[in-house]
């Protein structure tokens, strides 16, 4: 797999929250499995969804409601699920060609490189609209980040833990979020990460030949350019066992569970599944990302 810049505007075509798991399928059509105590799982009268989004945060006893966001094909957005911070006031947005969706927030990136946010603002997360040059948005729990043209990266947010010090990072093509870190992925397959290291999730220097990367609460996911995946950090769920995972096109990360999506479009998943946000044996024709 040759690492290059053409990877900006990638549309995420599974997504993984603190406890449900989206897909869009071959069609433009979204499927959901997981908690649905806020409607985040309706989604089945979605269509011409082109990516998606689903609200995470970290694991706690008073957390865990969320919402799910998809990009239509025609650039405009739809939201489902838990809106009390008016983090699904989203469809009078346009021009938009990617989303991220943080706890209590969502973002999106316009096609002129600006970036849009609603939601909860207590620690500056949403402070975006000075930003400029960016060609992709990830959300943390309580952080934002914009990867810009030039291949260097921004943050907002709170930054208890230096998950926002991103800015001596260079020759990045792509970035994740978690509860309280930051990665990026750099042009050569290495990875980077600054943030809260207590369970190791931080730990990518020795990583390499990485194609793609995701970050859940407290755990990191690398895909191989080979399709075998790599993961570093909490695993009390046994989210990190996907060593023998194996022709994996793409991963996403929820709080405590982690995703891969096969290049026959089928899907597999480990870690937490107390909502059923792992039961995606089934799951076939979904849609797989653009390179």
């Amino acid at each position: 797999m040759t690492f290059h810049r053409m990877r900006w505007w990638s549309k995420d075509t599974i997504a993984a929250g603190r406890r449900h798991t989206v897909g869009i399928k071959s069609g433009g059509t979204v499927t959901a499995v997981g908690d649905n105590k806020f409607g985040q799982c309706d989604v089945s009268g979605w269509h011409d969804i082109v990516a998606i989004a689903a609200g995470n945060v970290h694991m706690a006893t008073n957390t865990g409601n969320a919402h799910t966001i998809g990009l239509k094909s025609n650039s405009t957005v739809e939201a489902v699920g838990w809106n009390q911070h008016g983090q699904c006031n989203v469809y009078d947005w346009c021009n938009i060609v990617a989303v991220a969706a943080g706890w209590r927030r969502t973002i999106g990136l316009k096609s002129d490189g600006t970036v849009v946010a609603v939601g909860r603002n207590n620690d500056g997360e949403c402070n975006v609209n000075d930003w400029h040059g960016i060609v992709a948005i990830v959300a943390g729990d309580w952080h934002t980040i914009g990867l810009k043209l030039d291949g260097t990266v921004t943050a907002v947010g709170n930054n208890q833990f230096s998950q926002c010090n991103v800015s001596d990072w260079g020759d990045i093509v792509a970035v994740k979020a978690g509860y309280l870190h930051t990665v990026g992925l750099k042009s050569d397959g290495a990875v980077v990460a600054v943030g809260q290291n207590k369970l190791g999730q931080c730990d990518v220097s020795l990583w390499q030949d990485i194609a793609a990367i995701a970050a859940g609460s407290n755990h990191t996911v690398g895909l191989k350019s080979n399709g075998t995946v790599v993961a570093v950090g909490w695993n009390a769920y046994g989210q990190c066992n996907v060593s023998d995972w194996r022709d994996i096109v793409t991963i996403a990360a929820g709080c405590a569970h982690t995703v891969g999506l096969k290049s026959d479009g089928t899907v597999v998943a480990v870690g937490d599944n107390e909502y059923g946000q792992c039961n995606v044996s089934r799951w076939s024709g979904i849609q797989l990302p653009n390179n």
